[in-house]
């Protein structure tokens, strides 16, 4: 009997400690964090949608019409989330920015109406539209209220930019060319300072320098502007890189461009006082000549341009603009517009 009891004993001993060591095992496993499918799935997205970190040098215009959506593609972190870091760099006119990025100093840059000549005779891309501008305009002073009254004048220009185009598209709607007039080309600051020191009768600019000469020289009369031949033409203010650059870095324009359209949807949706603080900042401006500029352009979001894109809307602005440059000589080339705008890429942006 003591040998039975002795038996049970030492079986019990052993039951216990195989209990005990199942226990610790069962312990040990329910501290280690469960992998799932759903777990192994997520961590494949997050490696495959992670994207290389590029520095940009992006050319703007000190104006709200070039900076308004970049801004707030700065400010709002939209840029960051594509992986994105841009170096702002100014210029006074589109077609120096395009000859910067010809040169490789600038990786994508803004450009006005004028500038898309260029882009017509293939010397860049368009990778998304803008807005839709009225902010260049042909200012007079000296008493002279009719484009008419121009034959004969000094009239500041700065060429090959929108203030050339707008010049001739109101010589034009008039009868008149542009040897009708004493025409003067200038960079967009010398036109300002020498429209207010009476050294011409008139000039051809944009915003904000039409804004400056209208409050400051006493009996400046605004003769036309964009909506004045919003009948046969479209003002556009678009984003462009060089040939070249496209091919190679498709990604990264779709990421800008993404960002961009993201910006517009904010920007556009009565941020006017926000996006005026972030441009006067960038441009050293006084916050009211900048709050100004808000009525220039048709702000169009982001998901407008991609859908226009879509549909066709947006080519049709595009086949407009290239017709009325076509017309008035300043372009003598008739390529498809899909040949310069990537329209692609504004659908592809647009699906976020």
């Amino acid at each position: 009997m003591k040998k039975i009891v002795k038996v049970m004993a030492v079986i019990m001993c052993i039951v216990a400690v195989i209990l005990t060591g199942c226990g610790s095992q069962i312990e040990k496993k329910t501290d280690k964090p469960v992998s799932t499918a759903s777990d192994k799935k997520q961590k494949t997205l997050t490696s495959e949608n992670k994207t290389e970190t590029a520095e940009l040098n992006i050319a703007y215009m000190p104006n709200y019409c070039s900076l308004w959506a970049i801004e707030n593609a700065i400010n709002k972190g939209y840029l960051e989330e594509e992986g994105l870091k841009v170096n702002l760099v100014e210029f006074q006119d589109g077609p120096t920015i395009i000859a910067a990025m010809e040169s490789g100093s600038i990786d994508i840059g803004f450009i006005g109406q004028g500038a898309h000549k260029l882009c017509i005779n293939g010397k860049a891309k368009i990778i998304a539209l803008s807005h839709i501008s009225n902010s260049d305009a042909v200012i007079a002073a000296n008493g002279i209220t009719k484009v008419e009254e121009l034959k004969g004048k000094k009239v500041a220009y700065s060429s090959g930019s929108s203030s050339e185009d707008i010049l001739v598209n109101s010589l034009n709607k008039v009868g008149m060319k542009m040897n009708d007039i004493e025409a003067i080309d200038m960079d967009a600051a010398t036109i300002v300072t020498s429209m207010l020191s009476g050294s011409v009768d008139a000039c051809a600019t944009w915003s904000p320098n039409t804004i400056k000469i209208l409050e400051e020289m006493q009996g400046a009369v605004k003769l036309t502007d964009n909506m004045t031949f919003s009948d046969k033409t479209v003002s556009l203010d678009s984003w462009v890189v060089i040939p070249d650059y496209a091919k190679k870095n498709a990604d990264i324009i779709l990421r800008f461009t993404r960002a961009l359209f993201k910006a517009m949807d904010y920007a556009a949706n009565d941020h006017f006082e926000e996006t005026s603080k972030y441009i006067a900042a960038q441009t050293a401006q006084d916050y009211s000549v900048v709050f100004a500029q808000r009525s220039d352009a048709k702000w169009l979001t982001g998901k407008e341009v991609s859908k226009g894109a879509t549909d066709g809307s947006i080519e049709k602005y595009y086949e407009l603009q290239k017709k009325q440059f076509i017309e008035s000589g300043a372009v003598e080339v008739d390529p498809p517009v899909s040949d310069y705008v990537l329209f692609d890429n504004m659908i592809k942006a647009g699906e976020y």
